[in-house]
């Protein structure tokens, strides 16, 4: 068994290979058992438990911590870890990190999401929230979309400043607002990466054209955007029955009766799909929702994307040595 650094994760899992991994992967027959959620401190602290597998190959369980206040104390607000199996003979085959490797497939996942429904043409980026993902969603953005104009909107401006600061590292500009309205007036794309339990999006703000993919709402409870925001969207999940079982405003929306359970128009998968041909985007001026609540197939192809770049190679879930060139 070999153990996965973060540093490790990002390494083996550049964004274009990740979300061409998801692309194919998403199309095999993965199992995924719903995920059991726990409260161990009967608050907002989240322990999240999620398995996936393929038959006779390779499963993978994600052990991961959700506790919002983090935030506050400057310590991560999600952590995790994620061991990987052979579904051949039960042999644990690698401990990766599972903070990096979430952060890494759920921003993989959401520009994916915006690469099937966004306009082809945008340019502009809006990331809404300043945590650990905020980051990640530009990186991974800007491999399907050729940005020029990339907006980090924090509630706080010296927040918002520190990821266009650590964008700039990276030879990518940016700026930063705390004006959420005017922000929402001048984008293409705009991704939500926060813990928010009430709204802060208002509907009448999200202007026709916008993609909008809504991450940071896993729970019943947890809303970004208002949910009167709904009937105006065309609605797409990484799973339809994980969005209508946690996902956050859509599920309100739902409860309220200002959406029906069809308006949730199909998933990830089926927009992949070479056969099923699921409408995306109709016009120029739609608004388009993906919301993504994170399920444990991602995971899985992620992981196992990063154990074989790694130096192995999985041959009916057994793990053999990949000889280098010299050998």
């Amino acid at each position: 068994m070999i153990s996965i650094s973060a540093s490790e994760v990002a390494q083996h899992s550049p964004y274009p290979a990740l979300i061409a991994a998801l692309s194919r992967g998403l199309l095999e027959p993965i199992q995924t058992p719903p995920r059991s959620h726990f409260n161990p401190n009967a608050d907002a602290s989240t322990v999240l438990v999620m398995p996936a597998w393929k038959p006779h190959d390779i499963m993978g369980v994600k052990l991961v911590s959700i506790w919002p206040g983090n935030n506050a104390q400057g310590l991560p607000a999600v952590s995790g870890v994620y061991v990987l199996s052979s579904c051949a003979d039960g042999r644990p085959l690698a401990v990766l990190d599972g903070t990096e490797l979430t952060l890494r497939r759920t921003a993989a996942t959401a520009a994916l999401g915006a690469k099937l429904l966004a306009r082809p043409a945008s340019r502009r980026l809006a990331v809404l929230g300043t945590g650990a993902l905020a980051l990640p969603m530009v990186l991974a953005h800007s491999q399907v979309f050729n940005l020029t104009h990339i907006c980090i909107w924090g509630r706080k401006l010296d927040n918002a400043h520190a990821v266009v600061d650590a964008l700039a590292q990276q030879g990518i500009q940016a700026q930063a607002s705390t004006d959420l309205q005017a922000v929402l007036a001048d984008t293409d794309v705009a991704v939500t990466v926060t813990t928010a339990t009430q709204p802060f999006i208002r509907a009448d703000w999200v202007q026709p054209g916008t993609h909008l993919g809504l991450v940071g709402a896993f729970t019943p409870d947890m809303a970004e955007a208002e949910p009167a925001l709904m009937p105006r969207a065309r609605i797409y999940a990484d799973t339809t029955e994980g969005v209508l079982q946690k996902g956050g405003e859509v599920l309100q929306a739902i409860r309220a009766g200002l959406i029906a359970q069809s308006d949730v128009r199909g998933e990830l998968a089926q927009l992949l799909h070479p056969t099923q041909a699921l409408a995306g985007r109709a016009t120029a001026q739609d608004i388009t929702v993906f919301k993504t609540v994170g399920f444990a197939a991602l995971d899985l192809i992620s992981a196992e994307l990063i154990y074989k770049n790694c130096g192995t190679d999985l041959v009916y879930g057994a793990a053999e040595t990949v000889s280098s060139p010299s050998d």
